[in-house]
């Protein structure tokens, strides 16, 4: 009787040591049920001719493609031991070609088998050769013989062909015949989806899907499958956030409410300006969470320059009135000092208490970093705790062990996708409860994206910019088609300097030897592509040129502390005039003098990143300019990126665009990568109706039944996404 694997069988036994070795290494497939979940990219069929078009931009991965031989020759040539063989084969889909070439000995057999008109699949890593696409050497698989041959290819004539993600190792159809081994263990696979759920849907039973996934007999099978796979995904993801929210809503937390009369309307009646709708609609909700007696999980995003920082110290303010402390920890410490600095400076004598000449209802505003000497160290912890400062900002040196707070009330996380999990669970860890959590990113992020990434927390959005900030025109230098366009760039920074304003130069590595070697990359259609700029190399040259005579200086993540701090200082003064930074001043630096910025190899960043870099100009009431100076042609993706950062401000717009061209995995990042890894069918942009209904879904299966005792297949999926990876993920709010 044939072996029928069991789903958490290693695959040795079915495949053998070597497969299931290549499998696991290479695919991180381990059981039979990683490699059901292991679904065809795409899907080939006998009679279509697969597009060669997309292989320009995939040179040095592997790809398999289906194609039919134009023509194949046989060429001698002398080696170094007499004469040698090559073949060379032209592939087509009748809109491009590909060349294909074997040498020496392994000519023969492909001589043989890849006659003129017949098809095949081919698999190998794309390379460039004379200016011309090819595979070399690549591993092909006959397809559509005639009828009566003996051959494994002939299965797939009538069929629609599984192409799947593959290695170097093992090509496609290598996997596919994988797939056969384990696909009778199918019946097995446990149902995560409720019954009344999958009926009201109308989504096909699991085993249903995986059969049809893998081996489909029509497109519409394949429609079925993939409805039903990405449903499995968003629901079971959606109900372990549910679950983590429905915990966090039993824990304890001590409300925290302002004091009429206290510190933060104090600091509401010094402000020289009126706060936004937004501001005070959000500032609502973070203050009725504030108020009640589990702690607050709310993730504050919004625009560059909407003023997040303004609605989290008042959050801070609130629960300094309540008697408790407010910490805000920051990703650097250019991005520490300069909270500190202009918290400091906003709140005025308010963040004076217990100085001379400070308010008598203000607090001490106190700030921690690794770089802090001896004694400076020693007077901050000592006023954590006993309760003096209560603010305190800093950088991961806030969760050390021997960091102690008087009573913890509120951690503010800025810029939480640069922080680990663990991080911010120790500084949690700090209160004599479980502190209220306010996270805020300035990086706009697209719902679905906050619905997955960061679904246990609750959402808050700041779309609207303050009174009095201007509008910011952005335009792309292209310097190599048009070097007058980058010399005029250079005459406006200089227009802006004699004005009375300030400009960032913003470059995409230091250039200080230890950044060069993993910054060569190689390159474009025409050759080496050269090295990105450097913030020393074009300090020097502006110096030195365009800009000669003004007060030019660098700053990047390698400079001492102090000497970070100083420079930063001297530029918010207005002494320094023209910073050349890497993105250090990518998030948090607010220097409202600030009105001109040039951003070289500005094809090198992303396009939320560009966006992030250009809030630091146009924030006070002059307006902003931003220069993308890029040698890509016209053409190229790269410059299409360019001039969507150019076309619009809004930040969540370009979020939508930067997700969409990039892979999914760069965008949830290595914090979220259990979840990454469990997204295998699911398009967090493209399937935002799933992911939305799921969450609804989620919510109301857990409200019913948060143990999920009636829903024994549904336990057993949550199980199976909650390895140690991703329960540090979740568990992180």
């Amino acid at each position: 009787m044939e072996h029928v694997p069991a789903l958490d069988e290693d695959l040795k036994k079915t495949l053998g040591p070597a497969t299931a070795k290549v499998l696991a290494e290479h695919l991180g497939l381990h059981t039979a049920l990683d490699l059901l979940h292991h679904y065809p990219r795409r899907y080939a069929e006998r009679g279509e001719l697969t597009s060669l078009a997309e292989l320009a931009d995939q040179i040095d991965e592997h790809v398999t493609v289906v194609a039919q031989v134009a023509d194949a020759r046989l060429l001698t040539y002398q080696g170094s031991r007499g004469g040698g063989k090559r073949l060379e084969v032209t592939i087509t889909d009748g809109s491009g070609r590909l060349q294909l070439v074997f040498f020496g000995a392994g000519v023969h057999k492909p001589h043989k088998d890849l006659l003129p008109g017949s098809r095949a699949m081919f698999a190998g890593k794309v390379s460039k050769f004379n200016h011309k696409l090819q595979l070399a050497h690549p591993a092909y698989e006959p397809l559509g013989r005639e009828a009566g041959e003996d051959d494994a290819a002939a299965a797939f004539a009538n069929q629609l062909i599984p192409i799947y993600p593959a290695c170097k190792q093992l090509e496609s159809w290598k996997i596919a015949k994988c797939v056969d081994a384990v696909l009778p263990g199918i019946p097995e696979a446990v149902d995560p989806l409720p019954a009344a759920l999958r009926d009201g849907r109308d989504l096909v039973p699991l085993a249903e899907a995986l059969l049809k996934v893998h081996r489909p007999a029509t497109k519409a099978d394949i429609e079925d499958a993939r409805r039903r796979l990405k449903w499995d995904e968003a629901f079971v993801l959606q109900v372990a956030l549910a679950r983590r929210r429905h915990a966090d809503s039993q824990l304890p937390a001590v409300p925290r409410r302002p004091t009429p009369g206290g510190l933060l309307d104090s600091f509401d009646a010094t402000l020289p300006f009126t706060l936004t709708d937004g501001q005070l609609s959000v500032s609502k909700e973070i203050f009725d969470d504030l108020a009640t007696s589990h702690p607050m999980h709310r993730l504050l995003q919004g625009e560059v320059g909407s003023g997040k920082t303004m609605v989290a110290l008042r959050a801070m303010l609130a629960v300094v009135d309540s008697g408790g402390q407010a910490a805000m920890l920051a990703p650097t410490e250019v991005l520490a000092q300069q909270h500190h600095r202009s918290i400091t400076e906003m709140m005025g004598e308010l963040a004076e208490g217990g100085m001379l000449g400070g308010s008598d209802r203000g607090t001490k505003v106190t700030l921690l970093t690794g770089s802090m000497g001896t004694p400076a160290r020693r007077r901050a912890l000592l006023d954590l705790v006993t309760g003096e400062a209560g603010i305190v900002i800093g950088t991961h040196a806030l969760i050390e062990d021997k960091v102690q707070f008087h009573d913890l009330g509120l951690v503010v996380v800025d810029e939480q996708h640069r922080f680990g999990v663990e991080q911010r669970d120790a500084l949690r860890s700090k209160g004599k409860q479980p502190p209220h959590l306010l996270v805020m990113t300035a990086t706009p992020i697209p719902r679905t994206v906050a619905m997955t990434v960061f679904g246990d927390l609750e959402t808050s959005v700041l779309d609207q910019l303050p009174a009095g900030r201007s509008p910011i025109a952005t335009h792309v230098v292209p310097a190599k088609d048009k070097p007058h366009f980058l010399a005029r760039a250079w005459e406006r920074v200089r227009e802006e300097v004699e004005n009375g304003h300030q400009a960032y130069v913003v470059c995409p590595r230091i250039g200080d030897g230890e950044d060069e070697p993993r910054k060569k990359k190689a390159a474009e259609e025409d050759g080496e592509r050269r090295p990105p700029l450097a913030v020393l190399e074009i300090a020097e040259q502006l110096a030195r040129g365009p800009l000669a005579g003004l007060p030019v200086e660098v700053l990047h993540g390698r400079m001492d502390p102090s000497d970070k701090d100083d420079v930063m200082r001297r530029f918010a003064a207005g002494e320094v005039k023209v910073l050349v930074a890497t993105t250090v001043i990518e998030v948090g630096v607010n220097v409202p003098n600030s009105t001109v910025m040039v951003i070289m190899d500005a094809d090198r960043f992303g396009v939320s990143q560009l966006h992030q870099l250009r809030g630091r100009v146009g924030r006070g009431s002059a307006p902003g300019l931003c220069l993308l100076v890029s040698e890509m042609h016209e053409a190229s993706p790269a410059r299409a990126r360019l001039a969507a950062v150019a076309a619009t401000l809004d930040g969540f717009a370009l979020s939508r665009i930067d997700l969409e061209q990039r892979r999914e995995g760069d965008v949830l990042g290595q914090a979220q990568s259990g979840v990454r890894s469990s997204l295998r069918m699911l398009a967090v942009i493209e399937d935002e109706e799933v992911i939305a209904q799921a969450r609804d879904e989620a919510t109301r299966v857990v409200a019913d039944d948060p143990e999920l005792e009636r829903l024994p297949g549904l336990r057993t999926a949550l199980d199976a996404l909650l390895d140690t990876e991703r329960e540090q993920y979740l568990e992180k709010g």
